[in-house]
Formats: C-alpha cells, structure tokens, sequence
C-alpha cells in the first residue's frame, strides 16, 4: 500500500450518486482522498488549479459523471486528454447512459474506462467495490507529476 493516499477527483452533480459513492469507499483497504466538484467547469478549475482551487492537489484518477451542467463530462474528457499535464491521469466514466453513442464517444475521446450506475444501492456498490479492486489495487497509477509528450 501506498504511504500516501491514493487521490480521488469526483465529478458529480447528484448528490445522492456523490453520498453513495463516498460511502462506498469509506471501507476501503487503500489510503484515500476525495474532492469533489459538482460540474465540469468547476472540475476543470480544480484540474487547472485555478481560482478557489489555486491550492488544489493534482488528483490520481478521476470519476467523471457524463451529464453534469455548465460543461458535460464530454468536454472534460476533451480538455484533459488534450493537456500534457493531465493527459496521464486515469478517467473513469461512472453515469447512468448505457447508449452505445455515449461509450463510443467516451472512449474516442480517451476515457480509460466506461462504467454504468446501476440501480439498487448493492449494485452501485459492488461496482465501487469493483474500481477499488482494479484501479485502487491491482492497476500501477501513473507517477505523480508526470508529464506526457503530445502524441503525433
């Protein structure tokens, strides 16, 4: 395990997605910390590290939510696998759509992983029990700081 904590960026508008969610990982084996954002500007501004967020730590992986307002998890999809500094950190979709329109597209745009909510609070957990079990424990997070080259 990691001395320090695996950090989480949650990009979520629902309130009662976030509470799950967060209880979900309450019980886990892996160090964590979670800040959250209720929409995509506001999850870009963190990102950036700008206004109210000038202090905020570069998270290890993030949860996105598809359709937030002000900026859907489309563009934010865009606008971090576009960025050098951002590009490395893993994106995984969590939403409720399961078209396949919306798979294609998050993964054309760079999503590392595409998850559904499901309904019923033993399903959405299992599948947060299934992101810490992949992401938080088998899967190597890029390192910290690291910058990727622009692809050709």
């Amino acid at each position: 395990m990691n001395a320090m904590p695996v950090r989480i960026l949650l990009m979520e508008d629902d309130p009662g997605d976030v509470e799950l969610i967060l209880e979900a990982l309450r019980g886990s084996r892996v160090a964590l910390s979670v800040e959250r954002v209720g929409d995509g500007e506001e999850g870009m501004r963190y990102l950036r590290r700008q206004g109210e967020h000038a202090a905020a730590t570069r998270p290890d992986l993030i949860l996105l939510d598809l359709n937030m307002p002000r900026m859907d998890g489309r563009e934010v999809l865009l606008e971090v696998k576009r960025d050098a500094g951002l590009r490395s950190i893993p994106v995984l979709v969590l939403t409720t759509s399961d078209a396949e329109t919306d798979i294609a597209a998050s993964y054309g745009l760079g999503a590392n992983c595409y998850l559904q909510k499901p309904l019923g609070m033993d399903a959405f957990f299992r599948v947060i029990k299934g992101v810490e079990d992949f992401w938080l424990s088998l899967a190597k997070l890029p390192p910290r700081g690291v910058v990727l080259e622009n692809r050709p």
